[in-house]
């Protein structure tokens, strides 16, 4: 589909037209109907489109990864849903996937190879690293970003579960912004409360819910963006900032729109 901004090809159309796929972009279920999220998609592709980086979709013939599935404990519908997902990307013969997701992207990385999914994947915190490192993306002079206090917050499932812990920040510092720590951070950061499908059920009985707790730990740095790398974060640390009373002048945004918004 294409507007006067964005250009997005579906793997079908450059399979239809005889082209090779470099890079699949896979969008995930947040990015495809969540409309918060939907504005991380759109930044991304226009960074994508911005350094010329070949790249294709699936559209309509991407579905959920199974994640959520297999962490509830629906070993049978992950399954489908993987198998599912294995055959249509080796039809087309993807070889590389980068995603915004940490969820999907530990899934397809660590889970499908045992499925027959052999994939070369790549978070987008990574893959925006290294546009920076290879001269394709750089901020311009002035960036809204420079020199602001800002205070990054560490995906489980892409920090723990994967190691990623400099991608993210090399990205920020790349805007000259005054990266703060939140005490609990890199091996140590607190989860945002919504991985293992938590995000889709009733929170069980406590004295506070997690984002909560992993809010006030943001805001007591002192900045005044919250960056994150994760759709289930970005939720979970935009509604503790509106638990806070501090949406107003707080800001919770994915490393895609902070990037996207200085070049």
């Amino acid at each position: 589909m294409t507007d006067n901004k964005i250009n997005i090809p579906t793997a079908a159309e450059l399979t239809a037209s005889g082209k090779e796929i470099e890079i699949l972009f896979w969008v995930g279920c947040a990015g495809s109907f969540d409309d918060r999220y939907k504005r991380v998609t759109e930044a991304f592709v226009k960074i994508l489109n911005h350094t010329e980086t070949p790249f294709a979709v699936l559209g309509e013939e991407e579905t959920c990864t199974g994640d959520p599935a297999r962490r509830a404990g629906n070993e049978f519908l992950f399954q489908m849903q993987a198998i599912n997902n294995i055959q249509v990307m080796n039809g087309y013969n993807i070889k590389k996937i980068v995603t915004a997701c940490p969820h999907c992207f530990n899934t397809i990385k660590n889970e499908y190879p045992e499925l027959g999914g052999n994939f070369e994947v790549i978070h987008h915190s990574t893959f925006l690293q290294q546009l920076i490192d290879e001269g394709k993306l750089k901020p311009k002079d002035g960036n809204p970003f420079k020199g602001k206090k800002i205070t990054y917050h560490d995906s489980c499932y892409l920090g723990r579960a994967n190691n990623i812990y400099e991608a993210p920040r090399k990205v920020l510092e790349s805007l000259d912004a005054d990266l703060t720590e939140m005490k609990r951070c890199r091996s140590k950061g607190l989860c945002c409360g919504a991985g293992g499908a938590q995000m889709f059920k009733e929170a069980e009985k406590g004295d506070k819910e997690i984002n909560v707790e992993r809010t006030e730990e943001a805001l007591s740095t002192g900045a005044k963006t919250i960056a994150a790398a994760c759709p289930f974060c970005l939720t979970m640390m935009s509604d503790g900032v509106k638990n806070q009373g501090r949406e107003n002048d707080v800001e919770v945004k994915d490393i895609a729109e902070i990037l996207g918004s200085s070049i």
